[in-house]
């Protein structure tokens, strides 16, 4: 590692003694890999340049500083910002190959004492660095927020992408034209950001990565936020734990990551998969230590079906005799309260106690089994026990002490609030209701929504620190725990939650990952799902979900009547029938269980042929659980095939109810590819043709990473295989996919 250092002459006489610890006019220093240069007048970073391709990240310098604290109601002032310093200082630590960059001298309103210290250290063989912040002397002021790294004016690229871990993943190409200069997207982890890192880059160019290795899972937002001139910053806020161990220090607790990388969103998923395995929650994923329940990796496709028993499980039987494979069911509106409305308060079924008994034992004594529905943090403010249990006593508080309703009922409107994860209230009410259902109902399971979501509370009578730190994950470990201790007499319960989470990992079966549906719920032509998620975390969890229907979507009969859609669940005109193959698709290829929605046995000669395909994926699915559930996910291969306009429409629960059908055009890929490795080292290409359109392929594998391999064994979904040879030399893979075909094509080692 080398430091540059640009000098006043009258300071060259003393350099000898300035080499350990120095004050500078200005700073860059460099690993030979990644370059990174300060300004000697605010510490704002100049460079951040990868020197192996001479691409620097930063452009012209913003006025946004590399800092900035808020702080809580109360204070003499709401933030504190470089600019506020009258003094800057940069040192170097030559022996440890660090740089700090000091800010003091602050007004008396903020705390004479206060310094501020940027520490930089750069990774001795990679093009990473490595960032944490002290903050020293706020006295009374308490921070509520640390952003700190603010990196902004990121240079512009052609076809620049960026990649996002929001749940599954997404990506979008449209991030500087979204934002328009002004505008903000922010994301909590442990929540939404499903792990700790994101990724701007320039596909198969230069490429910026931003991670944290907190090992301690402790809340922090990432947020991408918009400049003049279509201007571009990436910003990490960090929520200091307060009223634990006083606000006069802050320092940060785990490291922020800052590189640079050549490739795309695999590469991305590949640098924080060397990292994220080797971590507490994939080795004690429920997965990894055999606990998960064994009925759940045999289930080989899941109904989605909503209302009474006679519309679930009456349909999933009819399913699983046609099919001849396990079916289980994910259950909605089995509660008797309407959806996000009456929230928590489901019992009893809303068809009777006897009657649901009845019906989901039959339905067990066939093999069927049953996850059902209860969010895990919301309260309805409507509802009578909102009001004779107090229970806004619990809920979430902001900082100035305010409950933040959330509506998602677009038909009554109706407010639910958050319940906070930290109080033994919320765990042990949500606990008990769950001991009922498993207990007394009967049922296999309990899906949790929104449970891969986090919130900061800031209710002092809560008894958790203020603002962020781990207790939402603690309470969370409580409260599964808590859930399995009470109904472990009656079964071995699952726990599914909404989303995707690498916290979640050690304490959930089952992960709900939707957004192989987002069209159908999310703005055309923003995101982009992706599978970043599985690409780092495949093999230690379960992924399932899907909003994948051949029909109009379901009303709650418990709704206003006065809304109710003239006919809920009406077939939708085959113009859908590729949306709903691109679906189903995705979910294979990209390793997860298939699940169908709203499905009902006359789909069986209404929409033969799509019913036919999801089936035929299910299929082929079981002849390869060791590499689409046990098995790790490679770089997939690149088909070759333009992408293709195919009609999609944007329907979901609440979306297109009430309004004419929205439907649009998106380009798609005609063929989807994905390719595997099982642990005992064969890989596999998996394959599937959504068109009506047979396809040729010629495959490249040799970025797939796939190995050296020179037999090729092709399975349909009947178990049947047929041998061919693969020339190993030309790293070409050729296949025939006939319409609406899948297969699975083996390369064994010699």
């Amino acid at each position: 590692m080398t430091f540059h250092i640009r000098m006043p002459v009258r300071f060259v006489a003393a350099l000898a003694l300035l080499l350990f610890c120095f004050q500078a006019y200005a700073a860059e220093f460099d690993n030979g890999l990644l370059l990174l240069s300060f300004d000697d007048n605010t510490g704002q970073l100049t460079a951040f340049k990868d020197l192996r391709n001479g691409h620097d990240f930063t452009g012209a310098p913003a006025a946004e500083g590399l800092w900035k604290i808020d702080l809580l109601p109360g204070a003499a002032k709401q933030a504190i910002v470089p600019s506020d310093a009258k003094s800057f200082a940069c040192h170097a630590n030559a022996d440890e190959k660090v740089l700090n960059l000091v800010w003091s001298g602050f007004s008396g309103d903020v705390g004479e004492r206060l310094t501020v210290t940027a520490n930089v250290a750069l990774d001795k063989d990679a093009p990473m660095s490595r960032w944490r912040i002290v903050i020293e002397g706020l006295d009374k002021a308490e921070p509520a927020a640390v952003r700190f790294p603010r990196i902004a004016g990121i240079t512009p690229q052609e076809n620049e992408t960026l990649v996002m871990p929001v749940w599954m993943g997404e990506r979008t190409s449209r991030a500087r034209e979204l934002l328009d200069g002004k505008g903000r997207f922010e994301w909590e982890y442990p929540g939404l950001l499903s792990m700790q890192c994101l990724a701007l880059y320039r596909e198969n160019g230069p490429g910026f990565y931003a991670a944290c290795d907190d090992i301690g899972t402790r809340a922090k937002r990432f947020a991408v936020f918009g400049l003049p001139d279509r201007g571009l910053g990436i910003e990490l806020t960090q929520l200091p734990e307060n009223g634990t161990d006083g606000a006069a220090r802050y320092e940060s607790p785990y490291s922020v990551i800052l590189g640079a990388f050549e490739g795309d969103w695999f590469t991305a998923a590949e640098q924080y998969r060397s990292w994220a395995l080797q971590q507490s929650w994939a080795k004690q994923s429920r997965m990894d230590t055999g606990a998960v329940n064994g009925w759940l990796g045999r289930t080989g496709i899941w109904i989605w079906n909503r209302g009474r028993s006679d519309g679930v499980l009456g349909p999933a039987l009819a399913l699983q005799e046609r099919s001849q494979m396990p079916v289980s069911v994910f259950w909605h509106w089995w509660h008797g309260c309407p959806y996000d409305v009456g929230f928590p308060e489901y019992l009893p079924p809303r068809e009777g106690n006897d009657a649901f008994r009845k019906a989901l034992g039959e339905a067990q004594a066939k093999g069927v089994h049953a996850l059902v529905y209860m969010n895990q943090r919301l309260w309805g403010m409507t509802t009578k026990s909102w009001t004779d249990e107090n229970a806004e006593r619990f809920a979430v508080k902001d900082p100035a002490g305010k409950v933040h309703p959330e509506v998602y009922n677009t038909f009554t409107k109706s407010p639910c609030a958050s319940m906070c994860m930290g109080t033994d209230f919320w765990r042990n009410k949500y606990a008990g209701l769950a001991e009922q259902a498993v207990n007394g109902l009967g049922v296999d399971g309990i899906y949790m929504d929104q449970a891969c979501s986090s919130l900061a509370c800031y209710d002092p009578t809560h008894g958790h620190p203020l603002g962020g730190g781990s207790y939402w994950m603690g309470g969370f470990q409580r409260l599964q725990a808590d859930i399995r201790e009470r109904t472990s007499a009656s079964r071995q319960v699952v726990l599914a939650g909404e989303g995707c989470g690498e916290a979640w990992l050690p304490y959930l079966d089952l992960m709900l990952s939707l957004q192989v549906s987002m069209e159908r719920y999310a703005q055309p032509g923003a995101w982009e799902p992706i599978p970043f998620f599985h690409a780092v975390y495949h093999g230690h969890g379960t992924f399932y979900g899907n909003y994948s229907s051949l029909t109009m979507p379901p009303y709650d009969d418990l709704w206003p009547a006065e809304t109710a859609p003239k006919e809920p669940m009406k077939l939708l005109d085959r113009t859908f029938s590729v949306q709903f193959r691109l679906e189903q698709a995705r979910a294979f290829v990209w390793g997860q269980q298939p699940t169908i929605a709203n499905f009902r046995p006359s789909q069986f000669d209404d929409r033969p042929e799509e019913i036919a395909f999801a089936l035929r994926l299910a299929r082929l699915r079981m002849q390869a659980l060791p590499y689409l559930q046990q098995g790790i996910m490679l770089r997939p291969p690149v088909t070759g095939l333009s992408d293709e306009p195919l009609d999609i429409s944007r329907l979901s629960i609440y979306a297109g109810q009430q309004e004419p059908l929205k439907q649009y055009e998106k380009n798609c890929p005609p063929v989807l590819a994905s390719a595997w490795r099982e642990p005992d080292g064969t890989a596999a290409i998996v394959l599937v043709n959504v068109t009506d359109t047979p396809r040729n392929l010629a495959l490249k594998l040799d970025d797939t990473g796939v190995g050296a391999t020179s037999r090729l064994s092709v399975v349909k979904e009947d178990g049947s295989r047929s041998d061919c040879r693969f020339q190993a030399e030309t790293g070409v893979l050729a296949a025939d996919l006939a319409a609406e075909d899948a297969c699975i094509c083996i390369l064994a080692k010699d």
